[in-house]
């Protein structure tokens, strides 16, 4: 597996005796050329267990591993690019510096670096502005600089919180035939989403997340019989989850 995630859980301390559950005993495996799609409503713990992925905080009890190697370990950055859901640059950048400065810090050869930055710019549709500070970017084009950040070094394995989070139909066309080629590249992509059509298009197998817990995990076909779609077997398995936990809070203490 690329990606193996055991009994991880996140616990945040509200107050002085409560205790928040924000991703709560998660087991989940991804494997090696996949695209995962992670869907679930606002505050169900997607953007949690992606900063527990890249260790950016750290589990309260459980285990992530990235290619065999404690998600901690400083070597797993080498193998991932990370796009977060709300990507921010200093705005008096241009996309050409922003790409330089990543390939930079990821060690790549000066020669090769301004040869993928072009060919991601050209992808991403930037060309033309890649000498334009940033504080002329739409919100689209922010997103895409961001996501070519990603990209710059070859990761093989890519998060991706919300990457087409801004985006125009265009633009999540593009984003969408680009996560494509890469699965056929042999790279494994684990992005959250939203936009179910987009996770409909791509991914190999989704999984849904409520109130820190794996409500389901598998293929689109394998969806729970009578659902009529990935929409409407998103909306039941999250009203049901809802309804037989009374509405409460993840809250103990």
């Amino acid at each position: 597996m690329t990606i193996e995630i055991c009994k991880l859980t996140k616990k945040y301390r509200r107050g002085l005796r409560r205790i928040c559950l924000a991703v709560d005993a998660l087991d989940l495996d991804i494997k090696k050329g996949e695209v995962f799609g992670f869907l679930g409503p606002n505050g169900a713990g997607k953007s949690t267990v992606i900063k527990l992925l890249l260790d950016f905080i750290r589990p309260s009890s459980g285990t992530a591993r990235i290619n065999g190697t404690a998600a901690g370990d400083p070597t797993v950055r080498r193998v991932v690019g990370y796009l977060p859901e709300n990507p921010f640059f200093y705005d008096h950048l241009t996309a050409e510096e922003i790409l330089a400065f990543g390939g930079r810090a990821a060690r790549m050869d000066k020669k090769h670096l301004s040869k993928c930055s072009d060919a991601l710019l050209e992808r991403l549709k930037l060309s033309h502005a890649k000498k334009q500070r940033l504080r002329t970017y739409s919100k689209g084009m922010v997103q895409r600089t961001g996501l070519a950040l990603a990209l710059i070094h070859d990761p093989e394995i890519c998060i991706l919180d919300e990457p087409m989070s801004g985006l125009d139909p265009l633009g999540r066309r593009m984003v969408a035939d680009l996560i494509i080629d890469m699965r056929k590249n042999g790279k494994t992509v684990f992005f959250s989403s939203h936009i179910l059509s987009d996770i409909e298009r791509v991914c190999d197998r989704i999984g849904i997340l409520n109130r820190g817990r794996l409500l389901y995990c598998g293929g689109m076909k394998d969806l729970p019989a009578g659902t009529g779609g990935l929409e409407e077997a998103f909306v039941k398995l999250i009203e049901n989850d809802e309804g037989a936990n009374g509405g409460q809070h993840l809250v103990t203490g």
